[in-house]
């Protein structure tokens, strides 16, 4: 049985090409096309497509307000059609948070050149998105107040600045690593996370977590010091590894090869947390498809590492954790919701003793 989808665009080039690219797949097919979301309401209703790809600017109703209905009223699997603009950014970010299960972009030039160039990466997340959980979610915020005050509660400077948590995801990780940043104390040790996204994306990514948590979140930069209460997003576009410059960790932007297809890859983010860190590095496999971290997290473990692999139940999509417990790299698996206090008891029974002069 093949893939129906359902393209919503306002541009009649989009909807030829994705239409186009969509077709030319032997397990998928377009079964209709609309140029906004009135009239895709009505196609909903008569073909019952298993996808829908839809632009977030169109005339009549936004693609924003038009998601924020269809996941309260008719959850289905969502792919975003986005712009390489800061605005066309923020918006999906915003999107992904409502319950769509990712998104793609049209090139600002050459649309029609630009979009068949990735027309295995548009199929492959229209895979994804009919495999994936679909899950309801109240609109964003447009803009939230960093909480402040928080509470230690590792009370440990050695774990802070001795450990590091190395998180990997793709698919459905942008909401499943928001939950777990969100609960991270100021004086968790330093964070470094791969997200597969592409470049234009990650800084808002980047900024949007900042105002929502009360740790620091930043994309990525090369040089940056591994601080406690910090984490690091890999660019868009580019791999992130951990180094070391004398006795401090430090983050390394790498411009090599993609790695399983990807860039920023999570096996090399967690191939190079094995070589640097050993046991003083946690990993964090999260929702996603494909394998990319499985090799690496397998590494990570046999280095010494502490290793978390997200639940079947909680992810959007079980392709990644499930590569990683399939490879033996995973030490214990969790819910999303649970993995913040496994992650933090973890570190409170294996950190070292402080002194009697540091207490």
């Amino acid at each position: 049985m093949k893939i129906k989808v359902l393209v919503i665009d306002d541009s009649a080039l989009i909807r030829s090409l994705l239409s186009e690219i969509i077709n030319n797949q032997p397990d998928m097919q377009v079964v209709a096309v609309a140029p906004d979301p009135l009239i895709a309401r009505d196609l909903i209703k008569l073909h019952n497509p298993d996808v829908l790809t839809l632009d977030i600017e169109m005339p009549k109703m936004d693609g924003l307000d038009f998601l924020e209905r269809l996941m309260r009223l008719r959850p289905m699997p969502v792919v975003m059609v986005s712009t390489l603009t800061e605005r066309g950014s923020e918006i999906t970010m915003q999107a992904l948070e409502l319950g769509a299960i990712d998104f793609i972009t049209k090139p600002k030039l050459g649309i029609a050149d630009g979009i068949r160039e990735y027309a295995d990466l548009i199929a492959d997340k229209i895979r994804a998105a009919a495999q994936a959980k679909v899950k309801t979610n109240s609109l964003p915020s447009k803009e939230l107040p960093r909480p402040s005050g928080s509470i230690s509660t590792l009370k440990n400077r050695h774990i802070s600045n001795e450990r590091v948590i190395i998180i990997g995801a793709s698919t459905g990780g942008t909401v499943a690593i928001k939950s777990i940043l969100s609960a991270m104390p100021l004086d968790c040790p330093g964070i470094l996370i791969t997200q597969h996204m592409p470049a234009g994306f990650t800084q808002s990514f980047a900024s949007r977590l900042d105002s929502m948590c009360d740790i620091s979140i930043k994309e990525a930069e090369d040089g940056d010091l591994i601080k406690p209460g910090h984490a690091y997003i890999a660019p868009g576009g580019k791999h992130l590894c951990a180094t070391k410059a004398g006795d401090q960790y430090r983050v390394k932007i790498e411009d090599s090869a993609p790695v399983n297809r990807h860039k920023p890859s999570v096996d090399v983010l967690f191939n190079s947390a094995a070589a640097l860190l050993g046991k003083n590095a946690i990993g964090i496999i999260l929702t996603g498809m494909g394998k990319d971290g499985a090799v690496g997290m397998m590494h990570m473990r046999e280095a010494g590492a502490f290793n978390i692999a997200q639940n079947e139940e909680t992810c959007v999509v079980f392709g990644m954790p499930k590569e990683a417990i399939a490879a033996g790299g995973v030490h214990q698996i969790a819910g999303i919701d649970d993995i913040p206090e496994l992650l933090l008891n973890h570190l409170r029974k294996t950190a070292p003793a402080l002194s009697n002069k540091e207490n």
